[in-house]
């Protein structure tokens, strides 16, 4: 593995053929970075690897804010979108049935719908 006169250290123990697990991050130069990940983590220490994250409430709250790029797929949005379309889906429905009923009653011809298509 190592020819003679080679020394063994820190310079080759994470060499080109190391089988461990590299960060991986990004560097400035737009290159992965090349250092090992820390044991169990993904990053190495100087992109990550040692935070322990946020402890406090306030402190995942300022994380989620600084990660929330334009608020289009927060829970709250999603929730409002959904809301929406059954509001829309109700109003169709509606309107399909008080159609049926003019046609029925003979309020409206029956292609009626005919005359909006271009």
């Amino acid at each position: 593995m190592f020819t003679k006169g080679t020394q063994i250290g820190k310079a080759t123990r994470f060499g080109p053929d190391w089988p461990g697990q590299r960060c991986g991050a990004r560097t400035r130069k737009g290159t992965p970075c090349q250092k090992p990940a820390l044991r169990g983590k993904a990053r190495c220490r100087l992109h990550g690897g040692k935070s322990t994250g946020p402890r406090t409430e306030e402190g995942r709250a300022r994380i989620a804010a600084a990660h929330t790029t334009h608020g289009r797929l927060t829970k709250e949005k999603r929730a409002e979108a959904k809301r929406r379309a059954q509001v829309g889906r109700q109003i169709r429905a509606e309107l399909k049935d008080i159609a049926a009923r003019a046609v029925a009653h003979g309020w409206l011809d029956p292609d009626w719908k005919d005359q909006f298509k271009g």
